[in-house]
């Protein structure tokens, strides 16, 4: 007998829910972005600028004595951490502020010559022996890049669905579709910012791959409400919504389920490389399941209120039955 997560033939009624998942959804969203605008990403140094070096030992390394070497260098609060496992540790010194009239040239030089220091102190502390496995220098200039081409990137991404959707579908449903996309975007930056996790592009990587996520399972659903309009022309929108969800309970859980299988032990064994994208993604992953069934489609309905829960058509007449 075959596992089944969902039952079949369930009769949710999602649409009687639309005024909680919107109110819910709307404080979340709001929460979000006064996190954005108030505590802030904490950029990495793809976005900030400055130096990121992982060196790897013979030994397990000590994490104090290569925190207190590399801070007696003066270049600022390092960020000093076991990497993978405990013979290797990362060192990442962010961009400090630079002085008044300072040109890009001169930063990038000075992040170069800390990149030069921090490896002599990782020498002194670890020994002569100790391997350095990267060294990234990223300038005021290319980080400022970066950022421009991360939030482009995302921007492009939400309007070519809009588009997608747009044509496929009719001007109700892009809504609907968008709507989602942004929802589970900000939610995205909103709990980067509550939780202070390095904001980097990997993390944008994840932003793009929920966009992409989240707007497979929402056309699975208009796909399933479009065929249900057709074959189902005396239900009313509402009644065609709860169905075409209720049909697709099943796949959309299913499909989510996996990919977290997937997702968590990764985020838990996959190493510091690795953590903030595969949160993101599972953030992404919940989030995007639950606006596809919660915020999609309702605002769907939202769109076009009137007659929404009204037979489209009449029920034809039995036969001979006075007309």
């Amino acid at each position: 007998m075959l596992l089944k997560l969902v039952p079949e033939n369930t009769a949710v009624d999602f649409v009687s829910m639309r005024l909680g998942a919107f109110i819910g959804s709307a404080i979340a969203v709001v929460a979000a972005i006064a996190a954005f605008f108030i505590l802030g990403l904490n950029f990495g140094i793809d976005f900030r600028g400055g130096v990121t070096i992982v060196a790897r030992d013979a030994d397990p390394v000590a994490i104090e004595d290569v925190r207190a070497a590399v801070s007696d260098l003066g270049f600022g609060s390092p960020t000093v951490q076991e990497f993978g496992d405990p013979q290797t540790v990362k060192v990442a010194i962010a961009e400090q502020d630079a002085e008044d009239g300072a040109e890009a040239d001169d930063q990038e030089a000075v992040q170069q010559a800390a990149a030069v220091a921090i490896q002599e102190a990782l020498r002194a502390t670890l020994g002569e022996d100790v391997e350095f496995e990267s060294v990234e220098v990223v300038g005021p200039t290319v980080s400022g890049e970066l950022v421009r081409a991360g939030a482009t990137a995302v921007v492009i991404a939400v309007a070519m669905m809009l588009l997608y959707i747009w044509f496929r579908f009719e001007w109700r449903f892009s809504v609907g579709a968008i709507t989602a996309l942004v929802h589970d975007v900000v939610l995205t930056l909103g709990v980067f910012a509550v939780f202070q996790i390095e904001f980097g592009l990997s993390i944008i990587a994840a932003i793009l791959t929920i966009v992409g996520y989240s707007m497979n399972d929402t056309v699975v659903v208009f796909d399933r409400i479009r065929e249900n309009l057709r074959k189902y022309k005396t239900k009313s929108l509402g009644d065609v919504v709860n169905l075409s969800i209720n049909q697709t309970l099943a796949r959309t859980f299913m499909t989510s389920v996996t990919t977290l299988l997937a997702l968590v032990p990764l985020y838990l064994f996959g190493g510091e490389v690795l953590r903030g994208f595969t949160f993101a993604m599972i953030w992404g992953v919940i989030v995007g399941t639950y606006s596809s069934v919660f915020v999609a489609a309702p605002v769907l309905i939202a769109a076009d209120p009137r007659g929404a829960f009204e037979p489209r058509k009449p029920e034809p007449a039995e036969a001979g039955a006075p007309a």
